[in-house]
Order: structure tokens, then sequence, then C-alpha cells
């Protein structure tokens, strides 16, 4: 009974100190949107705090395990892609894969078998190098993990086929930085943009967030989603 009274205080503490942290971020990046534009101020306001989940973290506690490997995976399949159709081939891809792991299914798998579930002959093709790189041990989460931003995208990028705009979104999603800018991703630069100044490049803009710009983006994709 102890035990379990000590678990749900410590529990309800470390909520506690995630609230007040968000709350912080919310506050602070106000203030500095602020001063860009009273549109960005309503949109972000419009939305409330948000908060940064780490997947690699969640992952941690729970036993449900999704390797990083098949993680990016699935973030290429889902490129350039509505949320339902990437959500239909990958799970074709993995109804394919039966039982066995994913990452050994890719590797040894044809490509047409891929493409067959719909995914591009080139998508098919990043798949089979993220199969190869992680069976090779190039693709250890934990190590990824310590890794900066700017480093862990050199060692993505590396692959044939991943390119900033994943690497950013694993950064951002997976591995739970808060300091992201995706100016490749069409919906929050041009949301940035339109909420702000088409003058005004937005990379210029987002650098003002630092260090909560992977904050800045989620309030542009919730802002989309929102807004009728």
């Amino acid at each position: 009974m102890t035990d379990s009274l000590s678990a749900k205080s410590q529990a309800s503490s470390q909520t506690s100190s995630q609230e007040r942290e968000t709350a912080l971020i919310q506050s602070e990046i106000l203030a500095i949107a602020a001063e860009l534009s009273p549109s960005l101020v309503e949109a972000i306001e419009q939305n409330g705090p948000l908060e940064l989940i780490s997947e690699q973290k969640a992952l941690q506690k729970t036993s449900q395990k999704t390797p990083f490997p098949e993680r990016l995976c699935r973030a290429v399949t889902g490129q350039q892609l509505s949320i339902r159709a990437a959500d239909t081939i990958w799970g074709r891809v993995v109804a394919g894969a039966g039982q066995e792991r994913l990452i050994d299914y890719f590797a040894r798998v044809e490509p047409a078998a891929l493409r067959a579930c719909g995914l591009s002959g080139a998508k098919a093709k990043t798949i089979d190098e993220i199969a190869t790189a992680a069976l090779q041990g190039q693709l250890d989460s934990t190590e990824l993990g310590t890794l900066s931003h700017a480093e862990r995208t050199k060692r993505l990028t590396a692959l044939w086929g991943v390119g900033q705009w994943t690497a950013d979104m694993m950064g951002i999603f997976y591995f739970g930085d808060p300091d992201i800018w995706p100016d490749g991703d069409v919906t929050a630069r041009k949301t940035l943009e339109k909420l702000t100044s088409k003058r005004r490049k937005t990379v210029r803009t987002a650098a003002r967030f630092a260090p909560y710009r992977s904050y800045l983006a989620l309030h542009m994709w919730r802002y989309v989603d929102a807004t009728p």
C-alpha cells in the first residue's frame, strides 16, 4: 500500500513538473510572438499549451517497443502522403511481414513486393537501405539520441532517400528535440508565413523562437488542424 501511494505521489509530482514546464514554454513563445504578429499570438493562444512527447522516452516506459529503424521506415512510407493513405500502405507492409521482424523482412523482401503494397520504387529502395544499416548496427537509437540534431541528421541523410524532412520529423517526434524548425515541411512553413509575413524568411522568423522551435512547429500544425 505504501509503495503504491509513493508511486502515485511520484507520478503526480512528475506530471505537475511537466505541466509547469509546458506552461513556461508557452509563455515564452507567446512573448516572442507578440513582437512579431498579432495573428501569430492569436493562433498560439487558440492552441493552448502543447506538450512535446519523445516517442523514444514514451516507449521506454511501456512493454511496446518500436525499434527506431522501423519508425524511420514508417516515416519514409508517409512522405508526401495523407495520413490515411500512409496508414493503409503501412498496414499492407506489416501484414506482408507476418510474424517476421520488420527489419529482417525488409532486408530480404523483393522491392516488387513492397511496390505491390503501394510504395514507390524510391521508397522501397530507401527502406532496404535503412534495413541494411540497421542490421549493421548503424541505427542504434540510444547512440543517436546522444547526438545533436545536426550530427544525427548527417548520419541519417547519409542513407539513400532519407532527407532533411525525415530527419527533422525523427528529431521532433522520436527523440523529442525541442529546438528544430522543419522548414522543409510545407504546412509548417506556409502557416508561419501566413501568420507573420511573406517578405520575411521563415527560417529567420523561427530562429527567434530558439530554443523552442519544435514547439513553434507543433503550433503551426495544430493551428491548421483546428482551423475550419
